[in-house]
């Protein structure tokens, strides 16, 4: 065992000391680690400066590069599951009980054959982005998906490569599939090993976790830290890394009473620390949403989702939350809870202002539910940014409908990047029912929505043109879920 011990040298400048230690145990690829640095501090400067593990790089500390990606193994329900991260946007905390696996962790002697077939297809040049792009393909031969090529494609689609144009990595990436032809639906974890694609050690991880599994238990430090509750991180640790060094943390990530998707009735109920993952690996879920699949690429990346929970996209008040606006136009209720009580309130009500909240600091999201669409609903959801992937909307909309044969029974539209707060468009919702669906219907309701909404101009875009594209991706609703109508006479409006 490795004990960080607490008189170590800080890394950052402002680090203060803790008023009553606490013990933060993991397994760093082979090794069992405990520390008493402070949980706040991210994972990714623990890894580089305290265990001098250098091979998980620095790049961009915002998520979006890959450079730093580690592999993630936890407990969940009885079984071992690993998934790739971002370390640069995951605190040590949230490390708790888990099996962290940087690129050392993955050597054996020789290369092992994700590193073989990098290096077979010239998959790297300056090497810098190399060991994320073989943790992220690590990760895909650890878990149950399927091996496809576009499994594979998609398990490296929050890393970055300035230098090979990426052709000779997806060439790569088919070479790992081939490694999986012969598992046929056997134990990730085994077959990996067996193979040899990750060392012998990976076969005793299960019962090493078992022995150490705990939570993090939240702390009060000297006076005039700074209180947060934490779940995925992934918005907190972009601009505010340094506070949250020195915060007093509650850390939600190892709590499984708030993790869970289930079906009750006709209400599917999400705990508070699902994460976007946890939804996409939700089987029924695509049931009732089909086009899922194609929702939830335009948000974020592999990495980031595995992280990221749903309410913490509630709570974090973006304008144009893409998770947020989903739900909206579900009309999901949150139930938020403190130490005394819980009560209900509908996420249409809880933004107040810009990042303004009907919420008192000491609740947390427990839950959310919404009921699911009846066999005469239709749903759809668009974005549009700068980028097809990995970026932040420009504007995102999500609309949903229940039918009475060709007339609208009842109607929710919500709309992001349009306003302070993320927006359910009431009076363009209110408009629609009761009408039946074509062009002179839609352009009516898009200029009523042009009233509800009050767009600034920003680095996404001028006020006009988000006005614009409101106006666009309403259409795009209809015309996806109606194809049916006459698409040049509505494009002329």
């Amino acid at each position: 065992m490795i004990h960080q011990p607490d008189n170590s040298k800080p890394f950052y400048p402002n680090f203060k000391r803790l008023t009553k230690a606490i013990l933060i145990t993991f397994i760093l690829n082979q090794k069992e680690v405990t520390t008493t640095l402070p949980p706040g501090m991210a994972l990714l400067d623990f890894i580089r400066y305290r265990q001098h593990l250098t091979g998980t790089k620095i790049g961009c500390r915002e998520g979006d590069c890959g450079a730093c990606t580690v592999l993630t193994g936890e407990l969940v329900e009885g079984g071992l599951v690993y998934r790739s991260a971002t370390c640069c946007l995951m605190a040590l905390g949230n490390a708790q009980s888990k099996h962290i696996v940087t690129i050392e962790g993955l050597n054996m002697d020789g290369l092992n054959p994700i590193q073989q077939a990098m290096s077979d297809e010239s998959a790297t040049q300056c090497g810098f982005c190399t060991p994320g792009f073989v943790v992220s393909l690590a990760g895909y031969c650890l878990s149950k998906k399927e091996p496809t090529y576009t499994n594979a494609i998609a398990s490296i689609d929050g890393n970055i490569c300035r230098c090979t144009g990426y052709k000779s990595i997806e060439k790569a990436a088919a070479r790992v599939v081939a490694l999986l032809d012969e598992r046929k639906g056997g134990e990730p974890v085994l077959y990996a090993t067996i193979t040899r694609i990750v060392p012998a050690y990976f076969n005793k991880i299960k019962e090493r976790l078992v022995k150490i599994s705990k939570p993090v238990i939240a702390i009060k430090r000297s006076n005039g830290s700074v209180e947060k509750t934490l779940g995925g991180g992934t918005d907190l640790y972009v601009k505010q890394h340094e506070i949250m060094v020195n915060a007093n943390i509650t850390f939600l990530n190892n709590n499984n009473a708030l993790k869970g998707i289930i079906i009750e009735g006709n209400k599917c109920i999400i705990g508070g620390g699902a994460t976007v993952s946890d939804l996409i690996d939700c089987t029924f879920f695509h049931e009732y949403f089909p086009r899922f699949g194609k929702f939830i690429k335009l948000v974020s990346s592999t990495p980031i989702r595995n992280m990221a929970t749903i309410a913490g996209n509630f709570i974090n008040a973006s304008p144009i939350g893409d998770l947020t606006i989903f739900f909206l136009a579900l009309d999901a209720q949150l139930i938020l809870k403190d130490n005394k009580k819980s009560r209900q309130i509908p996420l249409r009500n809880l933004y107040k202002g810009y990042k303004k909240l009907d919420k008192r600091p000491e609740e947390i999201v427990e839950k959310f539910w919404f009921e699911l669409p009846a066999p005469n609903a239709l749903f759809n959801f668009e974005k549009v940014s700068k980028r097809t992937h990995l970026d932040i909307a420009s504007v995102n909309s999500a609309f949903s409908l229940i039918m009475n044969d060709t007339v609208i029974r009842s109607a929710s539209l919500s709309a992001g990047g349009v306003g302070p707060i993320p927006l359910y468009l009431k009076k363009t919702s209110q408009f629609l029912m009761g009408k039946n669906v074509d062009e002179e219907l839609i352009e009516k309701a898009i200029q009523i929505a042009f009233v509800e909404i009050s767009p600034i101009s920003d680095a996404r875009g001028s006020a006009a043109y988000k006005k614009l594209l409101l106006g666009q991706l309403i259409k795009a609703h209809f015309i996806t879920l109606f194809p049916a109508l006459n698409v040049e006479k509505l494009l002329t409006f």
